[in-house]
């Protein structure tokens, strides 16, 4: 693979994440589901924040904290997303090109600010998000750049981008060039949230069967992605539709499926949940930090586990120390 420039490349909403604590009471004084990603506009948006307490502000994007991470552990990443000119925009780029990552699409000149996740945390750790796009939601095909999907030995695309044509057209455009560059270029997809999922779910099944080599998603979306009442029903189906499966089962830890062979990992224990944020995209970046380094595919989930395991201990969805001699020590201990 000595032919890639990236080992990833992650395509996704580019978002500044504001998050809060927040009592069970806000949420349905709200009409918000608990654990729930809600779609805002602009005016719903400003209203919800200016009623929130005090909170953190930092870079985010499903996809985003994902290249985050994986830069965090070594990864050779490169981001696809949209944001304006503002001082968001500064700040989202500003934060991912300091961790190494490259991000090169130009910024969104109209009428939309970049966009902004608003994170509420409940006591018990759950996250509720309302998400307004912005600038992130303007996505087009035109903004793929294909060298850098060739040059990448793996494509990472959000499900959560799901909500807009032309961010469609701009994920198909991305696969269809990776699986014809002839680089060997494999496409990933994270199934991101049971609401996307419900959204999207036909395009979700021809996506996976189609243009997927592996996949991301925790038990209650992949179960929903084939309508199932059973975790093993649609492990079953799924090890039929892609490559890979790398499918997340919170303190139970995940399970990687293939056609050959289904391998379930315990999870890293955690004192203490704080806030569940984040653990899906960390994962992501373990699993394929391993994978794109050739580690096995027991290591890449065990990499996966123990993202996931650090960043619930903490506020916010992105890593606050130094994981690399975590990672150097399952690496060695798989050796």
């Amino acid at each position: 693979m000595s032919q890639f420039k990236y080992d990833l490349v992650g395509i996704g909403n580019a978002l500044v994440d504001v998050l809060t604590k927040i009592e069970d009471n806000f949420l349905e004084a709200q009409n918000l589901p608990k654990g729930s990603m809600n779609l805002v506009d602009m005016d719903q948006s400003n209203s919800l924040y200016e009623q929130l307490p005090p909170g953190k502000e930092a870079s985010g994007g499903s996809a985003g904290n994902t290249m985050a991470g994986f830069a965090a552990l070594g990864g050779k990443g490169a981001f696809i997303g949209k944001v304006a000119g503002d001082q968001f925009g500064q700040v989202f780029r500003h934060d991912l090109k300091a961790m190494g990552v490259s991000f090169d699409s130009t910024d969104y000149e109209g009428d939309y600010s970049t966009g902004k996740c608003l994170v509420l945390v409940s006591p018990d750790a759950e996250r509720t998000m309302c998400t307004y796009l912005g600038a992130a939601n303007d996505l087009r095909p035109e903004d793929i750049d294909e060298a850098v999907i060739t040059g990448s030995k793996v494509v990472y695309m959000e499900g959560y981008l799901y909500d807009r044509e032309t961010a469609k057209q701009a994920f198909i455009k991305a696969a269809e060039t990776a699986h014809k560059g002839g680089t060997e270029t494999l496409v990933s997809l994270s199934l991101s949230d049971p609401f996307c999922v419900d959204r999207f779910r036909s395009e979700f099944r021809d996506l996976v069967k189609n243009h997927v080599d592996i996949l991301f998603a925790n038990e209650d979306e992949i179960m929903s992605l084939y309508e199932v009442d059973t975790f093993g029903k649609a492990m079953d189906m799924v090890r039929q539709d892609c490559k890979l499966a790398f499918l997340t089962r919170g303190s139970k830890g995940s399970v990687v499926a293939s056609a050959d062979d289904i391998l379930a990992v315990p999870a890293v224990k955690v004192d203490t949940v704080v806030d569940t944020t984040g653990a899906g995209d960390q994962y992501a970046a373990g699993a394929l930090y391993g994978y794109t380094q050739g580690h096995s595919l027991e290591t890449c989930a065990r990499l996966g586990n123990m993202m996931a395991g650090e960043v619930i201990s903490h506020y916010g969805a992105r890593l606050e120390r130094d994981v690399k001699e975590d990672m150097a020590a399952i690496v060695a201990e798989a050796s």
